[in-house]
């Protein structure tokens, strides 16, 4: 099992998190603090972490993603069909940032 994140990276990525997404409800939040705080993300800034934790969770809890890849569609076609669906939320929660559709990483 992996060591939890330190206090200072804790708190680092709440702060991040509560920047990025002032207004998304608690259970999100705490899904994506965690997932920030995973083995995948730790040699990544707090706020790069948030960033793609906050993708992947939106992206995989409320899109079509995982329809569209039972479909058949690869997944960067899956990606591409769910962006506006991952801006929709991210909006609802005020984030202060979007997904860019020319961002090919995500």
């Amino acid at each position: 099992m992996a060591a939890a994140p330190s206090t200072g990276r804790r708190r680092a990525l709440a702060k991040a998190l509560t920047a990025l997404l002032p207004l998304a409800p608690y259970s999100d939040m705490e899904a994506i603090r965690a997932e920030a705080g995973g083995q995948q993300f730790r040699t990544l800034p707090p706020s790069v972490a948030v960033w793609l934790a906050t993708v992947a969770h939106v992206r995989h809890g409320h899109t079509d993603y995982e329809s569209l890849l039972e479909e058949g569609y690869d997944r960067d076609a899956a990606r591409f069909f769910v962006i506006d669906q991952i801006n929709d939320t991210l909006t609802r929660w005020r984030a202060t940032r979007l997904l860019d559709p020319d961002d090919s990483d995500l």
